[in-house]
């Protein structure tokens, strides 16, 4: 009985609420956390997306000097792959993000391409879904920067997009020294 005193008097004298005050106020405080929780994502439902997207992070793997139709695979649907995309150029692995640039994500679009404008212009039109980034303004420009700071801060550089003719010349560069060998 002590302890019963003890426990609703220390209850009055902190919160100055009588025990049935307290008590009450506090299990509508848990199903209203419950209730608001249960709103934005089920138990269920994210124990069942962390499941999916629980692929293993393995190192970054160095793809060089590769062609955007060569980027394109990267683009998460083959899931043995790191998740890439390019800015600038500059190719990255953004596979530590794949809740964010993989299949289903909010910027999957990106993935496996060089996102420079559509990035510059915060777009996601298809249309700017490209490196070209000739006729942008400077305040576009700055954005592009700013993407392009979080990126190299984020993640790790792992190649560079080359022309296609710069890729067709290496090859016939290789091929020329192929047959004189």
């Amino acid at each position: 009985m002590a302890l019963y005193t003890a426990v609703t008097d220390a209850i009055n004298q902190y919160t100055g609420l009588s025990p049935a005050a307290f008590f009450t106020i506090s299990a509508m405080m848990v199903v209203a956390y419950k209730v608001v929780t249960t709103m934005f994502v089920a138990a269920d439902d994210y124990v069942a997306v962390k499941r999916e997207h629980n692929i293993s992070l393995r190192e970054p793997v160095q793809v060089g000097s590769i062609t955007e139709e060569e980027l394109r695979p990267y683009n998460g649907s083959d899931p043995n792959k790191p998740l890439l995309m390019a800015i600038k150029g500059k190719i990255y692995d953004v596979s530590r993000s794949r809740m964010f640039y993989g299949p289903g994500g909010p910027y999957a679009l990106f993935a496996g391409r060089d996102a420079s404008r559509a990035l510059a212009l915060l777009s996601f039109e298809p249309s700017d879904l490209t490196g070209n980034i000739d006729g942008l303004g400077a305040s576009d420009l700055e954005v592009l920067e700013d993407w392009e700071a979080k990126f190299e801060e984020k993640y790790v550089k792992v190649g560079q997009l080359i022309s296609e003719k710069a890729s067709t010349d290496d090859n016939k560069l290789h091929g020329d020294q192929i047959k004189a060998d």
